[in-house]
């Protein structure tokens, strides 16, 4: 008796401690996981510790935890503020998945679901599957030290949530994901705090942790308000950009790999994640040829619209592409470029193109119908928690009617239908879920 109170006492002991050393695990972990791109036979996890730490992705088929695989194990280092992005390369096409993170050996358990999905393999086996895509800009997060005075410009975070109960199965985060304060963008350090501090928000976590993340840049995740190619430290935030960002194929369009350009496809859809800031000319220089996107990242841009078989082609870019009024950062305002793009997009006769934008703190549907082959759309959304500002009629002429949005705000685009008869439902919510227009755009219109 005496011996089996002993065990007990024993047993109890050892819990107590095993589940301090797991808590103690959890408290290491500074935001995430995340999930990044997803193939038929890999899909990228990402995650962000406190400090040094070995970490490791536990994965099983959804509902098959018997059947683990894992990836391998990385020590998260201080230069890279210890964040990390691991392969699970034991996938298989067509698959949900389960996973679960690992620190220095211990288990840290979410109260969200930890889930991804292997690509669909459906060419020529049956009709593309339908999907929905999540699409925000323009992320602020207050930091009270290091923001203006006043009233805060960040808020309503509970958006992240309203996106998460949308489902969807990629998340496209269109620039100014985060907003680097003056103390930030002149240094590591500085750049590394700021990503850090964002990507911590408790909002964000489920989001992250169960919708496949891509993204591209605008300024204020790039450098300066309204900065450009000359900023000094372009290919250190560019670095930083691919740390916390698990994209498959950052600087596609140049073969120095410079920039954070990437393109992936989602079933029959493709998409083209530009960047308008890393080889941009400065707006007040009077000199040199006005550029946004550099005739290089364009003409790469041609010749991989030219080359996809995706029924779709979606566009996406930090800055509205449409647009005719030449206001803030428009393409507008590179009116030679624009011509350049709009005309080669006419002769190449390529269909299914739609833009997507972020950046002006308002959500509007541009669509350009004269002298094209059939009409182009813009859809601009924005802002996601960050400040809206007070709206002024700018003269978009291409304006459709009853598509303003002058409130914190997010869209999802949901691809459906057979083969040759695919459309997209585009939908605006605000900030709680609540639909605030819709548009559907299908295939046989973009031809």
């Amino acid at each position: 008796m005496k011996k089996s109170k002993k065990f007990i006492l024993l047993n109890i002991i050892f819990s107590i401690f095993t589940l301090q050393n797991i808590l103690a695990q959890a408290e290491l972990l500074q935001s995430g996981p995340m999930v990044g791109y997803s193939e038929m036979k890999e899909v990228a996890l990402w995650v962000q510790t406190k400090e040094a730490a070995k970490v490791k992705f536990a994965y099983w088929e959804k509902n098959l935890p018997q059947k683990k695989s894992y990836t391998n194990e990385i020590l998260t280092e201080k230069n890279n503020a210890f964040a990390t992005k691991i392969i699970a390369d034991e996938v298989l096409p067509s698959k949900k998945y389960q996973y679960e993170l690992y620190i220095n050996n211990k288990v840290v358990k979410r109260n969200y679901p930890l889930e991804f999905q292997s690509q669909i393999l459906w060419q020529y086996r049956t009709e593309p599957p339908e999907f929905k895509i999540a699409f925000g800009s323009c992320t602020y997060v207050n930091d009270t030290p290091y923001d203006r005075p006043g009233t805060p410009y960040g808020g309503d975070y509970e958006i992240f949530t309203a996106i998460s109960k949308q489902k969807p199965d990629l998340m496209i985060w269109g620039g100014d994901n985060t907003y680097m304060r003056e103390a930030d963008w002149g240094t590591r350090t500085g750049v590394l705090y700021r990503y850090t501090h964002t990507r911590s928000l408790p909002e964000m976590q489920p989001l992250l942790g169960s919708t496949h993340n891509y993204a591209t840049w605008d300024d204020h995740d790039f450098g300066p308000n309204d900065s450009d190619g000359s900023f000094h430290n372009k290919d250190m935030t560019s670095e930083i950009f691919n740390l916390f960002w698990a994209n498959q194929n950052s600087g596609v369009s140049n073969p120095d790999k410079k920039g954070v350009v990437n393109t992936f496809s989602w079933a029959d859809v493709q998409f083209f994640m530009l960047d308008d800031r890393y080889f941009r000319t400065a707006n007040n220089n009077k000199v040199a040829k006005k550029e946004m996107f550099g005739k290089e990242q364009l003409d790469w841009l041609i010749n991989a619209l030219a080359a996809s078989p995706a029924t779709f082609k979606i566009i996406v870019s930090g800055a509205q592409i449409l647009n005719v009024a030449q206001e803030k950062e428009n393409f507008a305002n590179f009116v030679e470029e624009k011509q350049y793009l709009l005309d080669n997009l006419k002769k190449l006769e390529v269909s299914g193109i739609l833009f997507v934008s972020g950046d002006r703190h308002h959500t509007e549907l541009s669509k350009l119908s004269d002298k094209m082959k059939y009409p182009l759309y813009d859809f601009t959304i924005s802002p996601l928690t960050a400040g809206v500002h007070t709206y002024k009629d700018e003269g978009n002429i291409l304006q459709m009617p009853n598509t303003l949005v002058t409130q914190r705000n997010f869209a999802t685009f949901n691809v459906s239908g057979k083969r040759k008869e695919r459309k997209i439902n585009v939908q605006i919510f605000d900030k709680n879920g609540k639909e605030l227009w819709k548009k559907e755009i299908t295939e046989k219109e973009l031809k």
